[in-house]
Parts: structure tokens; sequence; C-alpha cells
């Protein structure tokens, strides 16, 4: 990820045994500001091009938070014309790692709220710690509502007229009641909760699972919802082609054809 050379780093990258770990690190509340956004940009699209990172894990940085949402104080500086492109950006970069055919996994280490939450909308799976802070859309207190695709995202997940409800009220949620609606998978406990993350996490990855496989089932539900049932439908036929030809498949149907685990390899 290239940065100038005063930009500090607020955006962590390394990867773990096909893992990629972005870290959202901005002390005290990992609230995202443009260059938060322009840096978690470069490294959804380096975990992108890493054909040895299977699943994409964003984490929030300290104990407290995973994302408090935008940057309050630095937005209320700029201008119309720079907060429309900000929000323009946001887009862009969130859509990028939603459209990105490889699992995204969003930890919530912590309160995820606002644009934090926005951003974890963005991701195919959440878990949680197990009473470690609240989420929800709180943007109707400050007169605006949540502009970095969370009235999209969040209707798709619950529903329009649910959708419309927590966001008219603001209503922030525990773990456990977002977990209800279904916005979050699980929920791990504090004490050992990364470990039970990767442990979550690994399972998508070879030689478990077909990691190929997994990227283009979460390409065919996230893009053919957004079109016609047919044309989902031909997406599925493109897309199911493509595994056909790759080599886990082939180990897939040996395996079942042996009576035998398969062992796959990502490729």
């Amino acid at each position: 990820m290239s940065k100038t050379v005063d930009e500090k780093t607020v955006v962590g990258y390394h990867v773990q045994e096909g893992l990629a770990v972005l870290e959202l690190n901005d002390p005290p509340a990992n609230t995202y500001s443009y260059e938060m956004m322009q840096q978690l940009d470069a490294a959804i699209l380096q975990a992108r091009m890493d054909e040895a990172v299977h699943v994409i894990i964003l984490r929030g940085g300290g104990e407290k938070f995973f994302c408090a949402g935008a940057n309050i104080d630095q937005l209320s500086r700029m201008t119309p014309v720079f907060k429309y492109y900000f929000c323009l950006h946001a887009n862009e970069t969130l859509n990028r790692l939603e459209q990105t055919p490889k699992l995204v996994i969003a930890a919530l280490n912590g309160h995820c709220v606002g644009g934090g939450f926005e951003i974890a909308l963005a991701a195919d799976l959440r878990v949680a710690a197990k009473g470690a802070g609240k989420c929800g859309l709180p943007e109707v207190s400050l007169g605006v509502l949540p502009g970095t695709g969370g009235t999209q995202r969040l209707a798709r997940a619950v529903g329009k007229s649910k959708a419309i409800e927590l966001m008219a009220h603001g209503k922030l949620m525990t773990f456990k009641e977002a977990q209800a609606l279904g916005l979050i998978n699980e929920i791990f406990d504090r004490e050992n909760f990364w470990d039970a993350v990767v442990k979550y996490a690994r399972q998508f990855c070879p030689p478990q699972k077909a990691a190929k496989a997994v990227g283009r089932i979460k390409r065919s539900v996230v893009s053919g919802l957004e079109t016609s049932f047919q044309e989902g439908l031909a997406l599925e036929r493109e897309l199911q082609q493509q595994l056909f030809e790759s080599d886990d498949a082939q180990e897939g149907l040996a395996a079942f054809n042996s009576k035998r685990p398969a062992v796959f390899t990502g490729k």
C-alpha cells in the first residue's frame, strides 16, 4: 500500500496462513477518515490480487471499538463538495470489498456504529465478541442519513420496513439483538475472541474448503441479487463453468467417487 512520507498507517495489513487481516487502527475509536478509506481501498486490492489469500478479515485495533464511524471533526471542516466525493469514494471502496470474489468476515471486537457498521455490512459474514459493544446506524441524530451504503445494505439484509425503523429511530443494538435479526452470524467469548475468529475463518480455506468455490458462491449471490432472476442464473452458470475447470473441482469429484475426504488447494 502506497502512502506519502507524512501519512500515518491507519489500516494494518498482514497475511497469515491464507487469511488477509485488515485492521482499522486509529485510536481511540478507529473513526474513519479519507486517509483511512484510501488505505482500506489499497488493502482490499492487495488482498484481492494475492493468490495466497483465501479469506479477508476486517477488525478494529484495540479492544473497545471496531469502528465508531466517520471522523466527524474532519468532515465538519470540509466543503460540501469534499463531503460528496468522500461518500462517493467510500461507496466505491466498499463496493470493491463486496465484489471481491473472496469471503470477507467482519470481526466486531467492540462498538460498531454509524459508518463503522456500514463497513461491516459490506462484509459477507459478521462475528462479534460477546458483550463487547453495540452496533447500529444512528446518523439521524446528526440530521443526516447513513451515507456509506447503509440505507441500501441494511434494507437488503433485514427488509425495507425494519431497516427504516432502525435508521429512523437511530437505535443501537446489542450484538445479541443484531444476531436475532440475522445481522451477526456468530458470537464468541471475549476472552479468546481472536483465536475463535481465526478458527472460524480457516474453515473456509484449503485444505478444508475449496476457497475458489466459496468466493464464486459469494460473487454469484452478491451480483445475482442485483439483477433479474434469469440474469442471475446466467451468472451462476458462468461461474460454475469457471469452477468446473479448477483443480479443486477435479479433486472434489475424485474424492467423492473414491469415498475419501477431499484435500483442496484453492486452485
